[in-house]
């Protein structure tokens, strides 16, 4: 796909560069407000959209940060290729489709001129409406190869399909994995590991449906899809429960059907390099890395591999056994802990390295090869923490690969 020449005349390119500094002053109000409009005129795409993360506002911050990218390289849209591409995964996972590009772009421009007033000249938002036509042209074609790259694929689909949940294991006190299997009995394509796939569910009382992405946190190449679902709860009244989360916990059981989407994901380990790799992990972002970590186990034996857990203590803790088995098993998987608040029985086993938080001092002297590659996984401060740190230890920044759950947000 060729982008680099600009089909927009030169004038729409510089009101359009014109107007970034705008964008970053005015983005989250502006994306905000688009939403509103939309939904209020569409509320059938509630039915893709998360919910919650509209409410807490990082919907709107991520598709405010993505403007503004598009907006500065409106001239050169292949130098945002790879957020265009994280993004398209994204949408193909959630069956995005072309015809959603027009609704999305009426709405955006009818908030720009809505915040912006009398400041949105109509030459303004003629560029705008050209300059959307343009970037959604390009997420259009990028998701369209990836809708067809999917459907081919040994046992590929598209659309949702039904999965049964053959296992249903409690992990910890807070995170339990469900196996799917496909109930027609048909086959299932591989993935690559970190790769995700999307859950859709029907609440009851609910009025729309419910979509949330999972990471697999199992090995490819087997006859199931595995993931596990950390129970999300909320001290604060401002930020709800997880709905779909509480509801797979509590509601779900062996033998259930769940509506599925294919793998997707471009936070994916380099099956093809036999380089070190470092993992880094807190909470539930530990289940990309099991994926990663397994596959390494049994298809690269050799390949040195150090992993580093923080979780709050041993029961929110998931698949420490199996890890700490693996790590026992091979000389050339290292395994290091870190608990925030130990418990009594962890006190007792002493099984974790360290406690209270990551911190450069500590995966310094940890980590010895400061040429491997870098995968890391979390909650939001704990992934500024681990990127700061390994900015700081110099590690290059093509070494350093990451994923967010949702929304992609700022590390820096």
């Amino acid at each position: 796909m060729t982008t680099a020449t600009s089909p927009l005349d030169t004038k729409t390119i510089e009101i359009i560069k014109s107007t970034v500094p705008v964008l970053a002053q005015h983005g989250e109000a502006i994306t905000k407000r688009f939403y509103e409009m939309m939904f209020t005129n569409h509320p059938e795409l509630l039915n893709i959209f998360n919910h919650a993360n509209q409410k807490q506002g990082r919907q709107p911050k991520a598709l405010a940060n993505t403007v503004y990218a598009a907006a500065a390289y409106i001239d050169n849209l292949e130098a945002i290729l790879p957020v265009v591409r994280q993004i398209a995964h994204k949408h193909r996972s959630l069956l995005v489709k072309a015809e959603h590009y027009p609704i999305v772009g009426k709405h955006l421009l009818l908030a720009i001129k809505d915040v912006l007033g009398e400041v949105a000249t109509d030459d303004i938002i003629d560029a705008w409406g050209k300059a959307y036509g343009v970037i959604a042209d390009v997420f259009i074609q990028v998701e369209k190869e990836m809708y067809e790259e999917t459907v081919s694929q040994s046992g590929g689909w598209n659309d949702f399909r039904d999965f049964t949940v053959a296992k249903k294991i409690k992990e910890s006190e807070v995170i339990t994995s469900f196996y799917l299997q496909p109930k027609d009995g048909k086959g299932i394509p591989t993935f690559t590991p970190g790769q995700y796939i999307s859950i859709r569910v029907k609440i009851a009382g609910e009025e729309y449906t419910h979509i949330r992405q999972y990471s697999l946190s199992d090995s490819p190449e087997k006859e199931y899809y595995r993931i596990s679902v950390k129970k999300e709860t909320s001290s604060s009244e401002h930020i709800p429960n997880g709905k779909v989360s509480t509801y797979l916990h509590d509601t779900i059981q062996e033998g259930d059907t769940l509506e599925v989407t294919a793998p997707a994901g471009d936070f994916v380990l380099d099956v093809e390099s036999t380089e070190p790799v470092v993992f880094l992990s807190g909470g539930v972002g530990i289940t990309p890395m099991i994926s990663m970590l397994n596959t390494i186990a049994t298809q690269q034996p050799n390949r040195k591999v150090t992993f580093i857990h923080a979780a709050i203590n041993g029961t929110t803790h998931a698949m420490h056994e199996h890890v700490k088995e693996l790590s026992n098993q091979s000389e050339n998987i290292e395994y290091y802990l870190c608990y925030e608040k130990p418990t009594e029985k962890d006190l007792l086993n002493k099984e974790y390295t360290k406690e209270g938080y990551m911190d450069l001092p500590w995966i310094d002297s940890i980590v010895k090869d400061k040429n491997a590659s870098f995968y890391f996984c979390g909650p939001i401060p704990f992934m500024k923490t681990v990127n700061n740190t390994l900015k700081e230890l110099g590690i290059s920044s093509d070494k350093i690969h990451f994923e967010f759950f949702g929304p992609a947000d700022q590390l820096n």
